[in-house]
């Protein structure tokens, strides 16, 4: 892809009122960016919509932030990029990523909890990464406090993701520097943004990538309205399995955990759980697009009741979302 192709691309994504899918389906009906940007006049015109488009200069410096940075971006129609997030219609026109790409091609598995999460649900996220970097998965996460970052810290030998809601290049939240800094030099950090900084409406992106990437999505220890309970709805929304640790109900940092398993998502205790679940549905190696779509998509379809009950908690959650900080 050519550089003013490239530009183009970031010049229509940041242009108010198109979206990723949007932008998607010009490029398939104009063949490329540049033509989709030609015919924008005409489109806006048809809708009676004034539309302002981005400036070149705000895309030549988005790209010279992610050179900076030490960034590669990674976009939707090249070799690099994720199948599993290249399958839905709302899919990022591009990633901005650091560190080990291939990681991506090894299957994923997301454990998200609490920030001030207690200290059983730490070491239980501690052991359940550990045992499920060895057993060959890729664990992946927020690069929050507490659970995300215990799950982070003991996958980080075997091969850890973190997705992050800020720029690149901006270090959130800032007591997690040095893990920040391991995981671009032994994992991998993926983030759709490249210079802003975290802002409740990017929170939405970050967990529809997880949700996206990960056969699993495992919720260690999580209160009723926090960021985690919305990445798992989102992963059953997608069809990817949603797993759960159930805790005391007479503490309120597991009421997330509790109504998940009440509405449909699968109870775990231990590793071995989530590896004999994932067994079920795909092989430890990373399938071929044919392959994923043919024996692996249909079957990580979770059951009829949870994706029932996602529809109706996103509906719930809708009015929290803005208000969520992690």
């Amino acid at each position: 892809m050519d550089e003013s192709e490239k530009l183009t691309r970031i010049r229509l994504i940041q242009t108010r009122h198109i979206g990723p899918m949007t932008l998607s389906l010009l490029i398939q009906r104009y063949g490329s960016a540049l033509a989709a940007l030609a015919a924008m006049p005409d489109l806006a015109a048809r809708r009676g919509r004034k539309l302002s488009i981005a400036s070149l200069a705000g895309a030549k410096a988005e790209l010279a932030a992610n050179d900076q940075a030490g960034a590669r971006l990674i976009w939707q129609d090249s070799d690099s990029y994720p199948l599993r997030l290249a399958q839905f219609d709302d899919v990022l026109v591009t990633l901005s990523t650091r560190g080990n790409l291939h990681l991506l091609n090894k299957p994923t598995i997301a454990l998200v909890g609490a920030r001030n999460a207690s200290i059983n649900a730490i070491r239980h996220a501690e052991t359940l990464a550990r045992e499920l970097g060895e057993a060959g998965y890729v664990i992946m996460s927020r690069m929050a406090r507490g659970i995300d970052a215990a799950a982070h810290r003991s996958a980080m030998a075997t091969g850890t993701i973190g997705v992050i809601a800020s720029g690149i290049d901006i270090i959130y939240p800032p007591k997690n520097r040095a893990q920040f800094q391991q995981i671009v030099d032994e994992g991998l950090l993926l983030a759709e943004k490249i210079l802003e900084r975290p802002t409740p409406r990017h929170f939405p992106t970050r967990n529809r990538i997880i949700a996206s990437l990960a056969l699993e999505v495992v919720v260690i220890e999580a209160a009723a309205k926090l960021g985690s309970l919305v990445t798992a709805l989102e992963a059953g929304e997608r069809g990817s399995e949603v797993m759960a640790i159930p805790r005391s109900p007479l503490d309120p940092r597991s009421n997330g955990c509790n109504q998940l398993i009440r509405d449909g998502a699968t109870l775990l205790q231990n590793a071995t759980d989530i590896i004999e679940a994932v067994g079920q549905h795909c092989s430890v190696e990373a399938p071929l697009k044919k392959q994923y779509r043919s024996k692996c998509h249909k079957q990580l379809l979770p059951t009829q009741k949870f994706q029932n009950a996602a529809r109706s908690s996103f509906q719930r959650l809708a009015a929290n979302r803005l208000m969520l900080t992690i």
